[in-house]
């Protein structure tokens, strides 16, 4: 069970984050959300897919790590030392990887009458990555936020930041129909075979048969090179099914 807390430098002045990323640190997941405002780094290593939330009819966009449930083919057991992220055979983790036992919260409070809403850092105490030892420290011996906190607040303000902008960008790629279904067939090199859909990507051709009119919008909101970013991210896949490959002939 989660145990959330308001992050001060008080109350978690000793405590600190494994910064490791591991199976028995929970990182064991086959995707997780992403967000427009890192969509330039993601796009370099991971797929992107987009998917209905049936729920609320609203579009999510996803970055694939494997196949299988649990199955995170970007963990790895080579030497830390050759590894920007220890655990993680990539240069780019996405935010809510990244992010680890944080999250933003709204404080409330009233001023003039009024109340207002400041997002605030919390932290899950019963989270894996959470140490006593042995960790990043989250604060300087006078109190300042330490180098590794400044990061995760830059992380946290990438998923803060993006979740407004996604939708902004899926009621406009909506708008101009630009999604299409995408279906990912694969057969492995032991004869599995998995077929993934329910998915959707960006066409190429309905966006080349766009106006001029649409173009700007789509351009000036910034959402144009997110575009060609999730239909180019497809390629991808290519480099997850070798690492599976690779995986089934070592087991």
């Amino acid at each position: 069970m989660q145990k959330i807390e308001t992050l001060n430098n008080i109350a978690h002045e000793h405590v600190q984050v494994n910064p490791r990323y591991s199976a028995e640190l929970g990182d064991n997941v086959a995707s997780t959300f992403t967000y427009v405002t890192e969509f330039a780094d993601v796009q370099k290593e991971y797929p992107i897919l987009l998917r209905k939330n049936l729920e609320t009819g609203e579009y999510q966009a996803l970055v694939l790590f494997g196949f299988e449930k649990e199955e995170n083919l970007f963990l790895t057991d080579i030497d830390p030392t050759r590894q920007k992220n220890l655990g993680w055979s990539a240069e780019y983790v996405p935010a809510v990887m990244a992010r680890g036992p944080f999250s933003i919260g709204l404080h409330r409070e009233l001023v003039d009458g009024a109340e207002r809403h400041h997002p605030m850092v919390h932290i899950d105490m019963n989270h894996p990555k959470v140490v006593s030892e042995a960790g990043y420290k989250l604060f300087l011996d006078g109190g300042g936020n330490s180098t590794y906190l400044n990061q995760v607040s830059k992380t946290l303000e990438i998923i803060n930041d993006g979740i407004a902008l996604n939708k902004k960008m899926f009621d406009i790629f909506s708008r101009h129909e630009l999604l299409e279904s995408v279906v990912l067939d694969i057969e492995f090199q032991n004869q599995n075979k998995l077929k993934m859909s329910g998915f959707e990507t960006v066409s190429l051709k309905r966006l080349a048969d766009l106006d001029g009119t649409a173009l700007e919008e789509l351009n000036r909101s910034g959402f144009l090179q997110s575009a060609y970013f999730i239909a180019a991210s497809l390629s991808n896949v290519r480099k997850l099914i070798d690492w599976k490959n690779r995986k089934l002939l070592r087991s």
